[in-house]
């Protein structure tokens, strides 16, 4: 077990490489939205994903009460809406923009959740960086705006539902059970898709495995290990990881406001945790 001073610490780590799997997944998956679709695309990477979280938690179907079943249904509900708004965003938006909009519900979540007025500074100095992360090149249209406030809605949900999920019961089992139920619900999208992929497209597919499976495992742990405020406001790092990816392999070149805000939002996480760890001393 780890000491609970460490707890914030980790629950960083563990947020950091759920956004490395999720940004660093994102890319190959994107080849697939031609031959799949956007919807078809989402729907097999849940597909694939429950089927890893399955095979490795194997939850038991019985001994749990209706309240229980309704937060495993509600977070499998957030994690297929999300996924679906968001990329949604990003066929209609620059992705600086769309990860803006998608950071905003985990801010009001942060924001909702302080315990003393200062404390705002965290979401704020986050939301603060994101926005200067954000590409606004490119063409805005009300659609894409309406998926993206619909996707930060979803993140936010997700991020609740998550916290109240791991206090009812440890284990990745919930998890493993929720991913199911997003899967499920986007069944009619990977049936349609499945039939249209070829051979090698199979491979770009279990991407999932790593871009599904493993950040929500992650994000549930890091929000047992801390709480929903803590980690809301570390999920502003997921552009960051995104912003370092692109330079690093896709040629994409960091402007002087990409750098300050990526500063600032490493700057903020690392405040938070300290905040964090230091009260529980």
């Amino acid at each position: 077990m780890h000491s609970r001073d460490q707890r914030p610490g980790i629950a960083s780590v563990l947020v950091i490489a759920s956004c490395t799997g999720i940004q660093g997944t994102a890319a190959l998956t994107s080849a697939l939205f031609a031959t799949a679709g956007i919807t078809g695309t989402v729907g097999l990477r849940q597909l694939v994903g429950a089927g890893a979280l399955l095979l490795l938690a194997r939850p038991e179907l019985r001994g749990r009460t209706p309240r229980q079943w309704a937060q495993i249904v509600l977070y499998g509900v957030a994690m297929a809406a999300m996924n679906l708004a968001f990329y949604q965003a990003v066929a209609r938006l620059p992705l600086g923009v769309a990860a803006t909009l998608l950071f905003l519900g985990p801010f009001a979540v942060a924001a909702a959740m302080i315990k003393r007025r200062w404390e705002i500074v965290f979401p704020l100095a986050g939301l603060a960086g994101v926005l200067l992360l954000a590409r606004t090149e490119g063409q805005i249209t009300w659609s894409g705006l309406l998926f993206g406030a619909i996707s930060a809605a979803a993140l936010a949900l997700y991020t609740v539902s998550a916290q109240r999920l791991g206090h009812a019961e440890p284990g990745l089992k919930p998890v493993a059970l929720s991913v199911s139920v997003a899967s499920l619900l986007l069944l009619p999208f990977s049936l349609t898709a499945a039939p249209q992929l070829a051979r090698g497209d199979w491979v770009v597919a279990l991407s999932g495995l790593l871009g599904v499976a493993l950040p929500y495992a992650l994000d549930f742990l890091a929000i047992r290990m801390a709480s929903a405020r803590i980690v809301a406001t570390l999920f502003a790092l997921a552009p960051v990881v995104g912003a370092v990816i692109g330079a690093l392999f896709l040629g994409d070149p960091l402007s002087g406001p990409a750098i300050a805000g990526i500063a600032l939002i490493v700057t903020t996480g690392a405040a938070l945790t300290w905040t964090a760890q230091t009260r529980r001393n």
